[in-house]
């Protein structure tokens, strides 16, 4: 592959390749850091991969140096011994603290209202999405259950979402 080629891959994919990395560490700069180095790792072995497998492929290396950054020690921020007095930061990307008890109160009560608007959506969203949000099935289980067509399914639930989503603005608006 020659440099114009892969200049133009680049072009093609950098969006996505962000986004899977952005997605991951929830940080700008981080995620512009993996995305580069994501085409490095796929410059060096671009030979490895047929041409029309190159979309996939390279979410695929996205992913895995996000979440080997993740998992790695300076992101992680593991400490020396005698450093567990200091105040811990949260750093980017980082899981946010556990809730306190007042706030998990507030979350129940929260996704308790979200539940009983699920349960107030019409046919066909309503069973859909009943059993997707509140019976934690696949998108597959659903469709086999009702008998509809798994696209249908994805529909529908799309549907459903914009439909709670609207709802869940105007309570809070109101």
């Amino acid at each position: 592959m020659t440099n114009a080629e892969f200049s133009r891959l680049v072009s093609q994919y950098q969006g996505l390749v962000y986004t899977v990395c952005y997605q991951l560490v929830q940080n700008h700069e981080t995620a512009q850091d993996l995305a580069q180095d994501t085409f490095l790792a796929a410059y060096t072995h671009i030979d490895a991969c047929p041409p029309e497998h190159y979309k996939p492929w390279l979410a695929r290396i996205a992913a895995n140096k996000a979440k080997d950054h993740l998992k790695s020690a300076w992101c992680r921020k593991v400490g020396l011994p005698g450093e567990d007095a200091l105040p811990e930061t949260p750093r980017p990307g980082a899981p946010p603290a556990p809730p306190g008890p007042e706030q998990e109160i507030l979350d129940k009560a929260g996704a308790e209202a979200i539940a009983d608007l699920v349960r107030g959506l019409r046919q066909p969203y309503g069973p859909v999405a009943r059993m997707y949000f509140l019976e934690e099935r696949t998108v597959e289980e659903i469709a086999a259950a009702l008998g509809r067509p798994v696209k249908t399914v994805h529909t529908q639930l799309y549907r459903a979402r914009h439909m709670l989503q609207r709802q869940i603005e105007e309570r809070g608006s109101g």
